[in-house]
């Protein structure tokens, strides 16, 4: 990643050679503007922080260059910009990645009761609409209800992603890294934190048919376990 792919566009302006000439209180009011994104508000206390550095710095260079080229003085201005607008971008990245890991898993199905059959239905004409998101969704719902049908799964209200991904791996191994890989796609797309793509629908309907093929491996029982006897 460039320092231009993350700054705003009134500071990539001065890095392009773009004649910028902010006075204190203007950079100030890009950095303020700038900082009001939602993205930094990911961590409130850090980035208040920041914000009050970036103003106390240029409050201090306010007085510093006054006697220096105004041309001079700009860019020592808006090089303070950059910096602090740069930092809060670097900030803001890990706080989203940590926050996404320690989520919670979707609901998969929440009030949906439609079959696989109208689940793989509705997905394909999401499909054909170019709607990748939605038809990813129900994809990944018709594979679970498919499960359901085979008595692979048993129907439980609540169910989530995550958990419907764990419990079909125990019966389908050969297909678990895929299972849990459809699971977390689910997850993204639904936190609305990726956009699905043609692709990863193609997949999703070959893992479906793939699923559908397999046979299921043999889960022992905590009964049988119990009914063991002890050798006298």
């Amino acid at each position: 990643m460039t320092l231009t792919s993350v700054v705003p566009l009134h500071a990539r302006a001065l890095l392009t050679g773009v004649p910028v000439d902010p006075d204190a209180e203007t950079a100030r009011r890009w950095a303020e503007e700038e900082l009001l994104d939602p993205i930094y508000h990911q961590r409130p206390s850090l980035l208040e922080r920041l914000l009050d550095w970036i103003s106390q710095q240029l409050s201090d260079l306010e007085i510093a260059v006054r006697d220096v080229d105004p041309r001079m003085a700009a860019l020592i201005v808006a090089s303070v910009v950059v910096v602090g607008v740069a930092v809060a971008l670097v900030v803001a990245g890990p706080v989203r990645s940590s926050r996404r890991a320690a989520r919670a898993s979707t609901d998969v199905f929440g009030d949906d009761t439609r079959s696989a059959a109208e689940l793989r239905a509705s997905a394909d004409a999401l499909a054909r609409d170019g709607q990748w998101s939605l038809a990813v969704l129900d994809r990944f719902r018709a594979i679970l209800r498919s499960l359901e049908d085979r008595a692979l799964l048993d129907p439980r209200p609540g169910r989530t992603a995550h958990e419907a991904a764990e419990d079909a791996s125990l019966r389908l191994p050969t297909c678990a890294a895929d299972l849990r890989t459809a699971g977390r796609l689910f997850d993204d797309v639904c936190y609305g934190d990726a956009e699905a793509t043609p692709e990863q629908d193609a997949w999703l309907r070959e893992l479906d048919e793939r699923v559908a093929a397999t046979r299921p491996a043999a889960v022992a029982s905590a009964a049988a376990t119990d009914r063991l006897e002890v050798p006298r």
